[in-house]
């Protein structure tokens, strides 16, 4: 099964222990500024969305970001990302074609998957990443920390991505997780942070959550699905500076490994701009 973490495609040696994933990619062009910011994993984006890109796209990118390391174009110790697919309960035959064709090393899901579903891809040799939408606690909750949804224990997915919660809505809400909750989950097993991530408030999600990894997509955004080179670069460089002052993700004594292998299964208030974890509304919405 293909790792995620150290040693693995797209991490380099001397990268600090945070893995960070820039979604919603469409263009070489934003792919390429992701790799030589240095970013860990690409997230193509396969589920109705502004983001959504075709598999034939998505593989040429692949392919493109794969022959430029191989030449050896670019930042000299740049190395191929792992590259994530985006889904929301699409059946595992069709998720397995489009992950194939385009070279996709993981499968991120967004939708009611049962853990059938998470099963049949690690049968199938990917690494799968679950969604899992966390609800902030209400002004009626006065301040109670909000329950850690069951799925986010019980899951044998190899990572579970912590996002805003908000009915009907598969990620890209705008609104930052509740870091309270994902700090309590990241205690137990690998998480990766999302949910309104930017260069200006990675940094401080790093300190307060400790996760294993972030994710963001509008957060390095000029315009809605328009990637902007100069900021990746900012939250990248944000990221790996605040992560060894942390420790960077899971916590001691939490049984979850940093080698950041995915063949475990069951394991292990800042401003937002409006970054999201790979699926946004669908326009209009």
């Amino acid at each position: 099964m293909t790792p995620l973490g150290e040693g693995t495609p797209g991490r380099p040696a001397d990268a600090g222990p945070v893995w960070i994933k820039i979604c919603g990619i469409r263009d070489a062009e934003a792919a390429f500024a992701a790799v030589e910011a240095g970013a860990d994993a690409l997230g193509f984006v396969f589920a109705p969305s502004p983001r959504r890109i075709d598999p034939d796209g998505a593989a040429r990118i692949v392919a493109a970001v794969r022959g430029r390391v191989a030449r050896g174009d670019g930042d000299g110790g740049a190395r191929a990302p792992a590259s994530v697919g985006v889904f929301v309960d699409a059946p595992v035959t069709e998720m397995v074609a489009v992950a194939r064709h385009v070279g996709l090393t993981h499968i991120q899901l967004h939708g009611d998957e049962p853990e059938s579903v998470v099963a049949a891809l690690q049968e199938r040799g990917f690494g799968v990443i679950r969604a899992v939408p966390v609800p902030r606690p209400g002004v009626a909750d006065h301040g109670t920390a909000a329950p850690l949804p069951a799925l986010a224990l019980t899951t044998r997915a190899d990572r579970v991505l912590v996002d805003a919660a908000a009915p009907g809505r598969r990620g890209g809400t705008g609104r930052l997780a509740d870091w309270a909750a994902a700090a309590r989950l990241a205690r137990r097993r690998p998480v990766i942070l999302a949910g309104g991530l930017d260069p200006g408030n990675v940094a401080e999600a790093i300190r307060v959550v400790r996760p294993w990894g972030v994710d963001v997509s509008s957060g390095v955004e000029r315009a809605r699905g328009v990637k902007d080179p100069e900021r990746i670069a900012r939250f990248v460089a944000a990221a790996r500076a605040a992560a060894p002052r942390t420790g960077g993700g899971v916590a001691a004594g939490s049984g979850a490994s940093r080698d950041g292998s995915l063949a475990g299964g069951v394991g292990a208030g800042p401003r937002a701009r409006g970054g999201d974890a790979c699926v946004p509304p669908p326009a209009g919405g």
